[in-house]
């Protein structure tokens, strides 16, 4: 007996995209709870020594996990930089930096305006 199956069209389709794993501040975050030993995110403020408010917008998606907190995780946890992004899902090889970072701002304004 053989049994044939048809394609669901609604069915995802999986693609490279897909099975990449995705910036996930959370996953960060409960690793580091794990870590630590700690009982919750009020407890990891502490440890950090940011407000309870920063470790919610991460959470939530509003604020990202910034250079000088993650120096921070890094100190506390003793897990390198590189381990710290890979557990929050930044995969990046290299940061980049945008020149008009390191402009002022009326030299921008002359740039956008030509």
């Amino acid at each position: 007996m053989t049994i044939t199956t048809t394609p669901n069209p609604d069915a995802p389709k999986s693609n490279k995209l897909d099975e990449q794993v995705t910036y996930d501040p959370n996953h960060l975050l409960d690793s580091l709870i794990d870590k630590l030993h700690l009982k919750n995110d009020a407890a990891l403020s502490r440890a950090l020594e940011v407000a309870p408010p920063v470790i919610s917008k991460i959470r939530h998606h509003r604020l990202p996990v910034g250079a000088s907190l993650l120096i921070r995780m890094h100190e506390v946890s003793a897990l390198s930089i590189s381990e710290l992004r890979n557990l929050m899902g930044d995969r990046r090889e290299k940061f980049r930096i945008s020149d008009k970072q390191f402009k002022p701002k009326d030299k921008i304004e002359a740039e956008m305006q030509k």
